[in-house]
């Protein structure tokens, strides 16, 4: 999953476009050969001006239907302006993999309470209205606490559901762990908490294998392994595709 517009420059990265890492080092003056201090940093940056951030990070998903994706798209990024203005910028576009015209938008927040202004401004309803908009839009506002910035999948699926305590939902998720999620066609790319509830969870994941994918979301066993670590209610579970 890129968390990169692909018409952003490259800021320490060739990916989520490109790469997300930076190391900085400082040499030391003795005559030994010189040692470096690493320091990981997870830099996101969707416009060229964009600052640069580390996670943990805070996003705000936008899943709305629009009649034709090509006309929607230059809308969108002829708004991109006032989306700047309050604070957003943008991280992913994604199509749905069985409806290319349910769209999701995923921007990045500086500033929570101006991005749920932003939101409810009737401004934003008329500009969708106008540039063909079909359905009610889904908007959400989630905490990332962890992040994958090796992500690089063209698919992915996006899994929300609410559980009765997180800590103890976090332990059997930890249980289970990346390479098993990985053996069966997934790779951790996302961890976050609804900021609205923090008991709303979701996660995503880049998908190699999506047959394998499929199958270990669909199976017994994910179910008991959900069930048993305070899962409630059906999860929402959404299969998406990079758009462009």
């Amino acid at each position: 999953m890129n968390f990169i517009q692909k018409n952003a420059k490259p800021v320490l990265m060739a990916s989520i476009m490109v790469t997300l890492f930076s190391c900085n080092s400082t040499p030391e003056k003795t005559e030994e050969p010189a040692k470096k201090q690493d320091t990981a940093v997870v830099t996101i940056a969707a416009t060229p001006e964009a600052p640069k951030i580390a996670a943990p990070f805070d996003m705000m998903e936008i899943n709305h239907a629009v009649k034709d994706y090509t006309s929607w798209k230059k809308a969108f990024d002829l708004d991109s302006a006032a989306r700047a203005a309050s604070g957003l910028s943008s991280l992913v576009l994604a199509r749905s993999l069985d409806k290319p015209n349910d769209v999701s938008v995923t921007l990045l927040v500086s500033d929570v309470q101006k991005a749920k202004a932003f939101a409810a401004d009737p401004r934003l309803k008329d500009v969708m209205d106008k540039n063909g908009v079909v359905s009610k839009p889904e908007i959400g506002y989630y905490h990332v606490t962890r992040f994958n910035p090796d992500s690089k999948e063209k698919q992915w699926v996006i899994i929300t559901h609410k559980v009765k305590d997180y800590a103890a939902w976090l332990k059997v998720y930890d249980g289970e762990g990346p390479a098993t999620r990985s053996a069966n066609g997934l790779v951790d790319v996302v961890l976050s908490r609804a900021i609205d509830d923090s008991n709303t969870v979701q996660i995503i994941f880049d998908i190699k294998d999506m047959a394998k994918a499929k199958a270990r979301i669909s199976s017994p066993e994910l179910k008991k392994l959900m069930t048993d670590a305070g899962v409630t209610g059906a999860p929402k579970i959404e299969y998406y595709n990079q758009a462009e």
